[in-house]
């Protein structure tokens, strides 16, 4: 409880430097309201803006120019509360009390307002230059919601204007509140009615903050002084210029004015009445301002949650919506991807003879155009058509409003792995590109939970995984089927090989709590936003600049070195045996074991920087040809694999491995960055590798035997 100093909180909040004559503008409000969608369309910048509760957790920072001035805008994290219980409540009020922004700006719901007043009030008890805007107006109409706002800013004493932010109505009139108290400040901060053993014992704490530095006589710091004293003195040490003897006196006083409230309320704790009288007045302003009838308004959403919540619908309903999403991704990459091959692989021969042209020699042509280059081609040609659509259906349904709700379906099983609900939408964007889970997994509070989600996100097959999956499944397991039935049974049969991954995930993540990270599963708050239509603009634009674009750079930087490897080992060996079919022959006999052989083994191995090309690593070591190849149809690949020895059980343990081996190199370096750990990053390499051994062995062993 209380402000905290945390390595995401006051160092986040001091990471942006201000220039003095700088007009600084906080943002703040409860997540899910638009607030970074005041930002965007305020300063231009394309900011996240995903429709799920706490996913901010940095600081952002932009300019807007009004009245040819320049306002910098800064982007809090999205919080309930500024009782800092989380890294979010904790960089929100930090950055109000110290950074002492000319105005702060509080981002509240039209459509549930009571519960974001809570959030206003305590603002106004750090800084008396607060404007209020009441963003989305229009859905609040929809529901038939009537709002008196004029009447609201009465009550507050502080400027309030409604907008809607997605169609820009209202940010002009928000600019003008904004200018006017930045020009004009207030100095009066307002003080909530506590009751009056609570409020004399602020008061004693107000009377001395003022004699030893008038400028944080600040009734919520005095709040958090008597609620935290350790936490909170500390903080104020470090951001201040009290000295330690100042601060000792602080915290004596602190500790006499507790003491004295033990006292007097001996029956109920008076610290929870620090949080009920905000609460309270929220409710009382709520009354007075907001006319709704409440069942109607929420109607439609509690209908629709009323089915995907069902015992008997819920998780069906999830899987079936799965299996839709990648067979459209099947479906629609099939043909771009065929067509990008072609186009980027007729590019060849002129970059060969464009290197010639320039006199280098010939091993160098060769290995750049047939090595480097071609590598490259297959791995964009492969990767960017399915991302391309995964990630805008993602992005629609993140911002529809449905992943919490996956969230709010599987909680309880993650809540019995004693991991964090959050961990669902984590997953989630591990299917697309685990580098992407992995940083996602920053919106987990409590450090043994969001380490636990990293560890096993490798567990969600990325989309660099999906094309070898999908030739194994066509070729081993579909038969005869072809067109429409071969896509949806491909989707099928993808969505099952998922399932599983998920299962694995479930038991590792408890495994490692009742292991290594014992503790007990943390509880959060999961507010289930309203069902909103998202502005495909915005989704194709963010999705594709956003996630498509970033993902595949990262792929491309660590997939050009490969390729120049992999050129390499295959065209360079002793005796006559080049280095890769060395390589393979040494890791025949583990691979055997596993139900593979040493060439599936060493393609795995050569797919670190990219899993997009392990399956072109074992055709190129199987023709024992010097470059990569792409084979002209699955039917040749198939009859290449069962004539170097596939079965149904290479087949089988095959795609096991595919689900249940190391992270690609892309991924390990973002574990690296956000665990800071070279331990933990290479615990994440051996969990899911040690996994896909004993699976692989498992699963061989069964299928010999039968």
């Amino acid at each position: 409880m209380g402000l905290t100093v945390q390595s995401t909180s006051a160092k986040a909040s001091r990471s942006f430097r201000f220039a003095d004559s700088e007009i600084l503008v906080a943002l703040a409000g409860n997540p899910n309201v638009g607030k970074s969608t005041v930002f965007n369309e305020l300063t231009g910048m394309k900011q996240h803006t995903g429709n799920w509760p706490g996913k901010t957790v940095a600081l952002a920072k932009g300019v807007t120019r009004y009245r040819n001035l320049d306002y910098t805008l800064v982007d809090l994290p999205g919080t309930y509360s500024l009782i800092a219980n989380s890294a979010e409540e904790a960089i929100a009020s930090e950055f109000i009390c110290f950074d002492k922004p000319a105005v702060t700006i509080v981002v509240c719901d039209a459509t549930a307002l009571q519960r974001n007043l809570n959030l206003v009030l305590q603002i106004l008890q750090m800084t008396a230059n607060v404007v209020v805007c009441v963003n989305l107006m229009d859905e609040a109409q929809k529901k038939n919601i009537t709002l008196d706002l004029e009447a609201l800013s009465r009550l507050l004493h502080v400027p309030v204007v409604g907008a809607s932010a997605r169609s820009h109505k209202g940010l002009n009139a928000l600019m003008e509140a904004v200018a006017d108290l930045a020009a004009h400040p207030r100095t009066e901060i307002a003080c909530l009615d506590y009751p009056f053993a609570i409020q004399n014992e602020l008061d004693r704490l107000r009377g001395q903050l003022r004699m030893l530095d008038p400028a944080y006589d600040i009734p919520w710091i005095a709040l958090q002084i008597l609620n935290a004293p350790e936490t909170t003195l500390k903080l104020l040490y470090e951001s201040t210029s009290m000295t330690q003897a100042d601060i000792e006196t602080l915290h004596s006083l602190a500790l006499r004015s507790r003491k004295v409230l033990d006292q007097a309320y001996k029956k109920e704790r008076w610290e929870d009445l620090l949080i009920q009288c905000p609460v309270e007045k929220a409710q009382e302003l709520a009354e007075q301002t907001v006319t709704m009838n409440e069942a109607e308004a929420m109607k439609r959403d509690r209908q629709i949650d009323k089915i995907l919540f069902s015992r008997w619908a819920g998780v069906p309903l999830m899987i079936l919506l799965l299996c839709l999403v990648l067979w459209i991704t099947l479906a629609g990459a099939n043909v771009p991807s065929q067509m990008l091959a072609e186009f980027l692989f007729s590019l060849e021969a002129p970059l060969a003879a464009g290197l010639r042209a320039l006199h280098l020699p010939e091993v160098l042509v060769i290995m750049l155009s047939e090595g480097m280059y071609r590598v490259l081609a297959w791995v964009v040609a492969v990767m960017l058509p399915p991302m391309a659509i995964f990630f805008p259906l993602f992005t629609y349904l993140e911002d529809l409003g449905y992943l919490p709700r996956v969230a709010f379906n599987l909680d309880k099983t993650f809540a019995k792995a004693h991991a964090c609900g959050k961990q669902a939408l984590t997953t989630c964007m591990g299917f697309g590109c685990n580098a992407a889970g992995v940083i996602g997994c920053r919106i987990i509070d409590s450090p043994r939970e969001r380490l636990i989600a990293i560890l096993t996100n490798n567990f969600a097959p990325c989309n660099g995984r999906f094309p070898t999956l999908i030739s194994i499944l066509t070729m081993f397991f579909l038969g005869s089927a072809a067109g429409l039935s071969q896509s949806l049974l491909s989707a099928l049969l993808l969505t099952l090989t998922i399932l599983l991954g998920l299962g694995m995930t479930f038991l590792v993540s408890r495994l490692l709590s009742a292991t290594v990270l014992k503790g007990i599963p943390s509880s959060f708050t999961l507010e289930l936003p309203p069902y909103r239509r998202p502005q495909l603009g915005k989704v194709l634009v963010r999705s594709v600049f956003d996630r498509t674009l970033f993902v595949l750079g990262r792929a491309i930087t660590v997939a050009a070195p490969a390729g120049i490897l992999l050129w390499v080992m295959a065209n360079i060996g002793v005796n006559g045996q080049s280095l890769l079919a060395w390589a393979s022959g040494f890791l025949d006999p583990l691979g055997r074991f596993m139900g593979l052989d040493g060439v599936i083994l060493i393609a795995f191995i050569l797919g670190f920087p990219a899993n997009e090309i392990v399956i072109p690593i074992i055709i190129m070591a199987y023709l024992a040809n010097g470059s990569l190849i792409e084979m002209n149809s699955l039917s040749a690949m198939k009859d290449l694999f069962l004539a170097q020895g596939w079965t149904l059980t290479t087949a089988v343990c095959t795609l096991i491995f595919v689900l249940f081996h190391w992270p690609c190199s892309t991924t390990c370096l973002t574990i690296y960055k956000e665990t800071k750990s070279l331990k933990w990053t290479l615990a994440a390499i051996a969990i899911p590798t040690v996994c896909g051994i004993l699976c692989c062995s498992a699963a061989a062993f069964v299928l010999r035997l039968f």
